[in-house]
């Protein structure tokens, strides 16, 4: 693959992550769908359009694929993310997940056996602080509920990634796993809906934004990230998403009329800046194992 369409189509994957944000942010806030509706369209468009790409493809049995587990965390990141979204801002909600979803693998790594050193330990408080900073009181706190649901989704987020690393065809993985939440997103909605006795009205326009978020941003958006991510390395794919809460934040002032206040600043610093550390030095340290290991 040619290094210009290597970064067309990771610019383009990282526009798509960025639009689910915006795309669930404005479907709740400007239109009449409620969060439970728009869980279910989402995850079973999406499972659909992965299921019917993939048979074309000659991949008839996709829904083997995956794992319950990852399935689970995918549901709850789908919950989680929609319902954070009813109640806090694009960019903050963005911050707050990608800054958790870092601090996640962040502690996974450690478990498994990677030890951080002075300057990533230093970069991993910075991001905690960020997520401090997002969710102490104050008059331009978002909402706590909001922001501790985000919080959740970045956790999901965190536990899918790491239950699908080493999967043969990620492509396929992730169908299989968007098959098995998509029963999970329909019992919410029953669920959610039974105790109301309504049902999902045709003609509401959120219905058209919960589509374009599981088939566009979801389906399609995941197939081309994964398309790309043979070519980048770990940490190049790592630093590049640290764009995408940037991109929420300035498109949510500019086409939700968001405003970017001096908290959010200063947690978006401290998140990004401590992000960047610990990846930029866990990359010179596995080069200095590597090149060790040569000798």
């Amino acid at each position: 693959m040619i290094r210009l369409r290597i970064i067309f189509i990771t610019l383009l994957s990282l526009l798509a992550f960025a639009a689910n944000s915006l795309i669930t942010r404005f479907a709740l806030e400007e239109t009449s769908i409620d969060a439970a509706s728009f869980i279910m369209l989402r995850v079973v468009s999406g499972a659909l359009f992965l299921w019917l790409f993939l048979s074309i493809k000659k991949h008839h049995q996709s829904y083997k694929a995956g794992s319950w587990l990852a399935a689970f965390a995918l549901f709850i990141y789908a919950v989680s993310f929609t319902y954070g979204y009813g109640l806090i801002a694009a960019g903050t909600g963005a911050l707050l997940l990608f800054g958790a979803v870092q601090i996640t693998m962040t502690i996974a790594g450690y478990r498994a056996g990677e030890r951080l050193n002075t300057t990533q330990f230093i970069g991993f408080v910075l991001a905690l602080c960020g997520l401090v900073i997002l969710m102490l009181p104050g008059l331009a706190a978002p909402s706590f509920i909001g922001a501790l649901l985000m919080c959740i989704s970045g956790v999901a987020w965190g536990i899918y990634t790491l239950q699908g690393r080493g999967a043969s065809n990620p492509a396929i993985t992730t169908a299989g796993n968007f098959i098995k939440a998509a029963p999970m997103a329909i019992i919410l909605w029953l669920a959610v809906n039974f105790s109301t006795t309504s049902a999902i009205n045709l003609a509401n326009s959120g219905i058209i934004y919960a589509l374009l978020s599981g088939i566009v941003t979801s389906g399609i958006g995941y197939i081309i990230w994964y398309s790309v991510l043979p070519e980048l390395k770990a940490t190049q794919a790592a630093i590049v998403q640290l764009s995408v809460p940037l991109i929420v934040t300035l498109a949510g002032a500019l086409l939700l009329n968001e405003a970017i206040t001096l908290r959010i600043i200063i947690a978006a610093v401290a998140i990004l800046t401590g992000t960047v550390l610990v990846l930029m030095f866990k990359n010179s340290s596995l080069k200095k194992t590597n090149v060790a290991s040569k000798h």
